[in-house]
């Protein structure tokens, strides 16, 4: 485990434990990814079969460890806890939400940005949060209270306040087709801020944000398991996330996210 001893907590442990041991599959799948001549159909069942190997892997993981603890993931769902605490109180408020491969399409063409992101809630509140890009062994970390962490390194967000200074990454284009509105708001920003980037990994684009590495995230349609590691690390770093278009989220500084929610709301 990368040393962050002595400034995690138990629970902090157990969440990188799990992350790394993931991981360690997906950095064999990935370098096998380069020796397969098959077809797109067989190359996309062995990236699933990647994808799913590392979240039966975490699942055991954080169940192991918290056995009261229920989990959420992307693929199955809502995953109730090996050992309830009672009827009425299943899990005494914690979950797990999880997503073993966040930036499965940066996978598949060999880009090494994506990563393993894992979140504790409590009662509907992030308290936890690790990803972790397992190509360059860096470890994003935060716990409410206890500031956010690259590795062992405390981080903080850009303290860079006008759009037009701002280097913003956005999520995934997909949304940005046909009458949708998200490839209007896209345009509304290009040429106002300084640079705009679309990585294709989100909880890794929100750990960047908290590392000062970009200056502000937005997109408009975020799943939980996507964000809730990456805006607590976030927080954690001193930013701010604002809330848009029902599950949408800006992310960076307070001044930042501001103008730039101005710009797309």
């Amino acid at each position: 485990m990368l040393g962050v001893s002595g400034r995690s907590s138990a629970v902090m442990n157990v969440m990188i434990l799990a992350a790394q041991k993931a991981a360690r599959g997906l950095i064999r799948d990935f370098g096998e990814l380069e020796k397969l001549q098959t077809s797109k159909k067989s190359f996309g069942n062995f990236v699933t079969t990647a994808d799913k190997r590392a979240e039966a892997l975490l699942i055991e993981e954080l169940s192991n460890a918290r056995q009261e603890y229920s989990i959420l993931t992307e693929e199955r769902g809502e995953i109730p806890a090996l050992k309830p605490l009672s009827r009425f109180d299943q899990n005494g408020g914690y979950r797990w939400i999880i997503d073993p491969l966040d930036g499965t399409t940066n996978f598949w063409h060999g880009i090494p940005y994506f990563a393993v992101s894992v979140a504790l809630e409590r009662f509907g509140e992030t308290i936890a949060g690790v990803v972790f890009n397992p190509i360059t062994n860096e470890l994003f970390w935060a716990e409410k209270g206890r500031g956010a962490f690259l590795n062992n390194q405390r981080i903080r967000v850009s303290g860079r306040r006008s759009l037009e200074s701002l280097l913003v990454v956005t999520g995934s284009t997909f949304g940005f087709r046909g009458d949708d509105t998200g490839h209007l708001k896209l345009n509304t920003l290009v040429g106002k801020v300084g640079a705009i980037r679309h990585f294709g990994a989100i909880s890794l684009d929100l750990a960047f944000v908290a590392a000062g590495r970009v200056d502000a995230f937005f997109e408009k349609s975020v799943p939980l398991w996507d964000k809730a590691a990456g805006c607590m690390i976030v927080l954690e770093a001193g930013g701010v996330i604002i809330n848009y278009e029902n599950d949408g989220i800006i992310a960076g500084n307070e001044s930042g996210s501001k103008v730039l929610q101005n710009s797309v709301c």
